[in-house]
C-alpha cells in the first residue's frame, strides 16, 4: 500500500469495524475505536485525520470505500461533515473540472445514498457544482450571470474573496447574489460593488 494512501480491508459492517477500518487504512494508531464509537465528537475528529490522509495520498483508489465507510455512521450530519471535507480536499489537488468530475463519479456519487436525509445528499451534491464551477474558473471559463446564479452565497464569496480575473470579479460585483459579495468583489476589482439589496 502506497504511504498515506488509505485503504479497507473486507469483513463484517458495523460501526465499530467500519471505524476500526477507517482507522487503521489510514495509519491511525493513537484513537481508542471504542471511544469513536460511543462518542461522536471523537469520532468526527478521527473521520477529519482519515480525510486529511486520503486528501494527502497520491491515489484516488480508496476513496469510494472511505466514503461509503463514512455515510454508513448514523450520525448523518457529521458524516455529511466528513465528506464534504474529503470533496473540498479532493477539489483542491484537482489539475481541472474533468478530473475532479470523474472523481466525483467514481468515489462519491454513487455512495450518496448512504445519507437518508435528502437536504444532505443535495447538499453535497451542491458543493460538487460549486467546485466544478470554480475549476472551470481555473481553465479562464468566462461565466455568465445565469451560471453565477447557479452557485451558492458559499462559493461566490470565496470567488469574491480569492478570483483574480477582472472579468469574474466584474460579474460577482453586478451579480453576486448577497450585498456583502458584490461589495467584496467590487472593491476588490476597484470602483466597489453594486451594494444594493
Amino acid at each position: 500500500m502506497p504511504h498515506g494512501q488509505v485503504e479497507l480491508e473486507a469483513g463484517p459492517v458495523t460501526l465499530r469495524s467500519d471505524v476500526a477500518r477507517l482507522l487503521a487504512g489510514a495509519g491511525i494508531v493513537d484513537v481508542d475505536v471504542d471511544e469513536a464509537v460511543a462518542d461522536e465528537h471523537v469520532r468526527g475528529c478521527a473521520y477529519a485525520r482519515v480525510v486529511a490522509v486520503a486528501v494527502a495520498s497520491g491515489s484516488r483508489e480508496g476513496d469510494r470505500a472511505v466514503v461509503a465507510a463514512i455515510l454508513r455512521d448514523p450520525h448523518e450530519m457529521g458524516a455529511k461533515g466528513a465528506v464534504v471535507a474529503l470533496v473540498d480536499g479532493i477539489a483542491g489537488k484537482a489539475v481541472g473540472p474533468a478530473e475532479f468530475w470523474r472523481w466525483a463519479q467514481e468515489s462519491l456519487l454513487p455512495e450518496l445514498g448512504g445519507l437518508r436525509t435528502g437536504a444532505y445528499r443535495e447538499f453535497v451534491r451542491r458543493r460538487v457544482d460549486d467546485w466544478l464551477f470554480r475549476l472551470s474558473l481555473e481553465e479562464r471559463h468566462v461565466p455568465t450571470a445565469l451560471e453565477l446564479a447557479g452557485v451558492t452565497d458559499w462559493m461566490q464569496r470565496l470567488l469574491a474573496e480569492g478570483a483574480t480575473s477582472p472579468a469574474v470579479l466584474g460579474l460577482l460585483a453586478e451579480s453576486g447574489s448577497t450585498r456583502k459579495i458584490r461589495n467584496i468583489a467590487g472593491n476588490r476589482r476597484g470602483g466597489g460593488g453594486r451594494g444594493t439589496g
